[in-house]
């Protein structure tokens, strides 16, 4: 099978964790006789830096004539610092998911046991943790309409929702639940927004067509309360765009980094795949981000291609390489592994070069070469 996959790298560590996985992707490749042509294109601060433009109509183009996207990271500590900036890194991926329609974003957490230690939520808290966020990733609040007034003293942001829109990711979450354990949790802040009571009946109204999936509904701020006191309540959370990239990112402390946790925002035409955190320019270049939120991406990235036995894979290699502690300085801040040789580890047991006769010395001395 041939694929045509676009590689947004973007900023910050974003070019170093895409390359894992676009090596594990290849890995994938070979073992399973596909195809994957792999193109870069610009999008972010580095876009900014060349074209004046963090989405150039190239990049666009690029992500319309492939099968789907990876992506990096998006941002730049020279745009953060810089509040009267007209241009933005982080206006490229929101113009990107307009661009492609990419109006559901899928999160997916699991508690590995291999890093119950090292997360800050007790391990009979988060053993068995196995939920999915179905983030609407087009509308809300970050696209409405923004104002600021002439002297700059009263500002405002139009959090804005039609039932269409909430429509066709609701549809997508309830038949994910049907997938799963049958239970699906609408977050929303419905006792004060006027968008949040349109969710809730928007969702109220689609669960009649899915009698076998269970519906519960919590405000946001007990969701966020709940997903520390007791995550394993929760199966598919479904909620607006705002909501849902706070709480994902709170969900990241159960495995103990922002690093590890996957997403792929679904569309009409293509799908891009990314992991959630965010472009961590500090580590930039210093090979010590972790690689396994966009590995993990990338396994989702098969799964929308069908290959479900080569994302299967790619997931048991990347527990594998969690159970035998070769994380990154995130998740062990003393006796780390650096970026690139967790990804080599992981394409060396796709490359069946992993055995129960691995070489412990070369573990030790931080070499992905098994013997």
């Amino acid at each position: 099978m041939t694929k045509k996959i676009a590689i947004l790298n973007g900023d910050g560590i974003g070019p170093e964790v895409t390359a894992q996985s676009v090596k594990v992707l290849s890995a994938i490749g070979e073992q399973f006789n596909h195809q994957f042509i792999f193109t870069e294109a610009l999008i972010g601060a580095v876009a900014i830096d060349k074209t004046g433009n963090p989405l150039p109509q190239e990049t666009i183009n690029i992500c319309l004539d492939s099968d789907a996207i990876l992506f990096g990271a998006i941002g730049h500590p020279k745009y953060d610092n810089d509040p009267t900036a007209k241009v933005r890194p982080e206006q490229g991926l929101l113009a990107l998911r307009q661009a492609l329609q990419l109006f559901a974003n899928i999160r997916p957490v699991v508690a590995y046991k291999s890093l119950h230690t090292l997360s800050p939520l007790k391990t009979t808290i988060i053993d068995g943790v196995d939920f999915v966020i179905y983030r609407e990733l087009t509308g809300g609040i970050y696209f409405g309409k923004k104002e600021t007034n002439a002297e700059g003293t009263q500002a405002s942001d139009q959090c804005l929702y039609t039932k269409a829109e909430i429509e066709r990711i609701a549809h997508l979450a309830f038949k994910a639940a049907q997938q799963r354990r049958k239970k699906l949790t609408l977050v929303d802040k419905a006792n004060v927004l006027e968008t949040s009571r349109l969710w809730r009946k928007v969702v109220q109204e689609i669960a009649t067509a899915y009698s076998g999936v269970a519906v519960d509904f919590l405000f946001v701020d007990n969701a966020a309360m709940q997903i520390i006191l007791n995550p394993k309540q929760f199966d598919v959370i479904l909620t607006e765009n705002m909501f849902g990239d706070i709480i994902s990112d709170e969900a990241s402390v159960i495995n103990g980094s922002l690093g590890m946790l996957p997403s792929s925002s679904i569309g009409t035409k293509t799908a891009l795949f990314e992991p959630i955190h965010g472009s961590y320019p500090q580590a930039a270049g210093k090979d010590i981000a972790n690689p396994v939120g966009s590995v993990l991406s990338a396994a989702m990235l098969l799964d929308y291609f069908g290959m479900t036995e080569e994302a299967a894979l790619v997931r048991t290699a990347v527990a594998w390489t969690l159970d035998n502690k070769i994380v990154t300085k995130d998740i062990e801040p003393i006796d780390f592994y650096f970026t690139s040789t967790v990804g080599g580890f992981i394409v060396d047991y796709i490359n069946k070069n992993i055995d129960d006769g691995m070489n412990g010395e070369n573990i030790s001395l931080r070499k992905s070469t098994i013997i």
